[in-house]
């Protein structure tokens, strides 16, 4: 199957969010534990630093899979590549 220039940015443009929102995804998982410590206050009555490691990281990342849903959906109508059980 020949892949046409409609097809190549599809992918295009799926691979960038893709690479965009994986790197939030490191950034959240690993950036908040390495610096937990320099978060050292109260937020909520629980410390910050616990707080953004079990509540806060999961709620980044049900952002990210829903803002991936939504992008997907517009890319998929705005490349005529959707299912069409819309």
């Amino acid at each position: 199957m020949q892949l046409t220039d409609k097809h190549r940015r599809y992918w295009r443009k799926n691979l960038v969010v893709t690479a965009l929102l994986l790197v939030i995804w490191f950034a959240v998982t690993f950036g908040v534990a390495f610096f937990a410590r320099a978060l050292n206050f109260t937020f909520f009555g629980w410390p910050f630093s616990f707080w953004i490691g079990s509540q806060g990281a999961l709620l980044v990342y049900c952002l990210i899979v829903g803002f991936y849903a939504w992008y997907m959906n517009r890319l998929d109508i705005e490349h005529d590549v959707a299912d069409g059980d819309d």
